[in-house]
């Protein structure tokens, strides 16, 4: 079984938890997102990451790839039992998918962090304080209200818990963390599934990947004389309307 994508992606990470919750042996091919040639545009026709390859079989996007994973192989349950314990795992992973990636990620991951490895410059500054004055907050205090005091969602690990905390520690790569005092169930809720062995074990490969795949893409532009913009880069927000992967 192949994963292509890279660690650092949210997307992936939900996906390579949900492989380690399972017991599944795995590679990776640690290509960066909305990049790659012929054949994972055939993979993954709107280039994005993650892709799975399991034997002759191919599909994308990471919601899609998890609940294949749930369906296909036995072993740790991945959603709970029961139609709307399962409706809201759903829609906790839609929700961490679609407005925690367009808080956490487009909103402050990418111009805090991603843009300064590009282009050695701080990103749009402003868009980085509203996301942290507005934005995050009110996404945050809707985790307030629906996390469990503690524990998990639905009694034992699975997605939804996976998805959600799967975006804060790319927050955190940008030197947010949840406050403990304004928002105590959300701060020991990602804390707890994050320290999770079958995430925690990939943080490792995260802090080797980190930065060098797009210091190594730029550096292949400037060799090559192209320009650095966001398309090249692969570094374009998503239309608004299109499911992130």
């Amino acid at each position: 079984m192949k994963i292509i994508g890279s660690f650092v992606s949210p997307y992936v990470r939900k996906v390579l938890a949900c492989l380690n919750l399972k017991g599944l042996a795995y590679e990776i091919d640690p290509i960066t997102p909305f990049f790659g040639n012929d054949e994972f545009e055939r993979l993954s026709p709107l280039r994005r990451i993650p892709v799975l390859i399991d034997g002759d079989f191919a599909i994308s996007d990471s919601s899609v790839i998890c609940a294949y994973l749930d369906e296909a192989y036995p072993g740790h349950a991945l959603f709970p039992t029961g139609p709307e314990d399962r409706a809201r795992a759903r829609w906790f992973e839609e929700f961490a998918d679609t407005r925690l990636g367009d808080v956490f990620i487009w909103g402050f991951f990418y111009p805090k962090v991603v843009h300064q490895l590009v282009w050695g410059e701080p990103g749009d500054q402003e868009r980085v304080v509203r996301t942290l004055e507005k934005d995050i907050p009110v996404a945050v205090d809707y985790l307030e209200r629906e996390l469990p005091q503690s524990g998990y969602l639905f009694g034992d690990i699975g997605v939804a818990d996976i998805a959600i905390a799967s975006m804060f520690r790319n927050a955190a790569y940008g030197g947010f963390d949840p406050d403990p005092e304004r928002w105590p169930r959300t701060a020991a809720f990602v804390q707890g599934v994050l320290d999770h062995p079958a995430i925690a074990s990939l943080l490792p490969f995260e802090d080797v990947q980190r930065g060098v795949e797009i210091k190594r893409r730029r550096q292949a532009l400037l060799d090559a004389g192209a320009p650095l913009t966001a398309d090249t880069m692969g570094l374009k927000e998503p239309r608004k309307g299109v499911m992130r992967l």
